[in-house]
């Protein structure tokens, strides 16, 4: 598959697999950050850690990771023919919709530990637990998407 990419097609695959890791690894662990943030002593120095770690994670490895894949994906999509369209990409279309889904969560995930920066908490913990699964989830069936192609 050459397209507009030509030789640089598997590399861009491949760093695009790779910032997909970091993402997800970033969507993992954000919210499992939130609980023990939530979950530690009101006005307590381990608070203020949290804070700090969220912070980090937010602007090392998360939000520069997803724009980097949202980048390489597009390209990507179109090498393929997204937006010349090209039939047969019905699966493209699902993942696309998976993956704004995914950016939706992360804004939203990224929103509440502001929250929780300023002391405001309107989950509990074990709503930020089962939040937790959603990447899980999202990654698994793009994973289908992409491997069986099956639209």
């Amino acid at each position: 598959m050459t397209g507009i990419l030509g030789a640089a097609y598997p590399w861009v695959k491949a760093a695009h697999v790779v910032f997909v890791i970091f993402w997800m690894a970033g969507l993992f662990m954000l919210p499992r950050y939130l609980v023990y943030h939530q979950e530690a002593p009101k006005a307590s120095s381990e608070r203020a850690l949290w804070v700090e770690r969220e912070a980090k994670l937010r602007t090392i490895i998360l939000t520069p990771s997803m724009m980097i894949v949202w980048l390489l994906g597009l390209l990507l999509a179109a090498n393929i023919g997204l937006f010349s369209g090209e039939a047969g990409l019905g699966w493209l279309y699902a993942k696309l919709a998976l993956v704004a889904g995914l950016t939706a969560y992360h804004g939203w995930m990224v929103g509440y530990s502001h929250k929780l920066a300023r002391g405001v908490e309107t989950l509990s913990g074990r709503q930020l637990r089962l939040l937790n699964e959603v990447p899980g989830v999202a990654a698994a069936i793009i994973v289908i998407l992409v491997v069986a192609q099956p639209f």
